[in-house]
């Protein structure tokens, strides 16, 4: 039996359906993504499995154990909020403390626990500061090591590190999913970032509007979307209408045709390709990126706009706006995506 299940759940705020009908399983130890734009449901289902936000149907199980009902204290779940949610007159070890302190724990026990966690995350010399002293990356740190320090049975996370600046992110979401694996701690992470998602999960659950439109694993999503949302909020895909991929690519299908950005290249002179790899099409630079390592270029095939990613090996590479070039499609990587 799975160690986490969610069965049916609905949520109603007065005519507003936020989700219906929510069913998933989640496996003891996983690290698990919900992942979508604002307002299709994430956080309110977090809430959901958190107590905070009572559902209207369905039932929710851990461990064999059915808390649909129980209220957030019976549940064992640890939260951290975007939002910290620190007592601003507490030092960094009461703050830590404050759940064991509810649980009536001895005051060894206490100082044994919080020195633990603090150690952890990585707060060693900070026990004494106060929240305002600290800065986001640390109280982020602060709010996670009073989660974990109550020894939940399920950690849940509301996108915790969206309001820290890009250096910091990197290094706390890494952090964190290295305690979370040392705990063996099963976790359920939210966000709007596709790059921390693909980084940190065992398995995404992708949402739009109220429902999971597609779970799997990091690289199941990125290269085999379930359809045209999935395509288009993962990886930058191209969407080429059927009609264009007849032309383009010699396919014939219905619906849309997906394909990644590095799966598109500019013919180089002399280069042998395999059978796998287009006829060349030319094409004409309309602008381009640099996105540091890659260089993002627009190209216009056809009268069809294409996205075509490349590794940026030297500054005497870049081409420049308006250059004519012949564009090669890796045929194996096509996807036909239902609407």
């Amino acid at each position: 039996m799975s160690y986490v299940r969610a069965n049916n759940l609905t949520k109603r705020f007065g005519d507003n359906t936020v989700f219906e009908d929510i069913e998933f399983t989640i496996e003891q130890g996983e690290f698990i993504t919900l992942l979508g734009p604002s307002g299709c449901g994430k956080s309110t289902l977090l809430r959901s499995l958190a107590g905070l936000n009572p559902v209207d149907d369905g039932e929710i199980w851990v461990n064999g154990e059915n808390i649909t009902h129980q209220t957030p204290q019976q549940r064992g779940i640890g939260m951290v909020f975007q939002s910290y949610a620190l007592f601003p007159n507490m030092t960094v070890e009461a703050n830590i403390a404050f759940g064991l302190k509810m649980k009536r724990w001895g005051t060894a026990d206490i100082q044994r626990e919080v020195a633990k966690v603090i150690a952890l995350v990585d707060l060693t010399g900070k026990e004494k500061h106060y929240p305002h002293q600290l800065s986001g990356g640390q109280r982020q740190r602060v709010a996670l090591a009073r989660a974990l320090v109550v020894k939940p049975r399920i950690l849940l996370l509301d996108e915790p590190l969206s309001a820290l600046d890009a250096k910091i992110r990197k290094h706390l979401r890494q952090q964190i999913r290295d305690i979370q694996k040392e705990m063996d701690l099963t976790t359920i992470f939210v966000t709007h970032d596709q790059e921390e998602a693909m980084i940190m999960s065992d398995r995404i659950f992708l949402m739009d509007k109220g429902e999971i439109v597609q779970a799997g694993t990091p690289e199941a999503i990125y290269t085999q979307p379930a359809n045209e949302f999935v395509a288009g909020f993962m990886g930058h895909y191209n969407l080429v209408e059927a009609k264009k991929a007849k032309q383009l690519f010699n396919l014939d299908t219905e619906w849309k045709v997906a394909i990644r950005p590095e799966s598109i290249y500019i013919k180089e002179p002399g280069r042998q390709y395999g059978s796998h790899i287009s006829a060349p099409r030319v094409g004409r630079i309309h602008n381009h990126q640099l996105l540091g390592n890659v260089i993002r270029y627009q190209v216009a095939v056809d009268d069809c706009q294409l996205t075509v990613d490349l590794l940026n090996r030297s500054s005497e590479r870049l081409l420049a706006n308006g250059s004519q070039l012949e564009l090669l499609f890796n045929l194996n990587e096509l996807q036909p995506v239902r609407p």
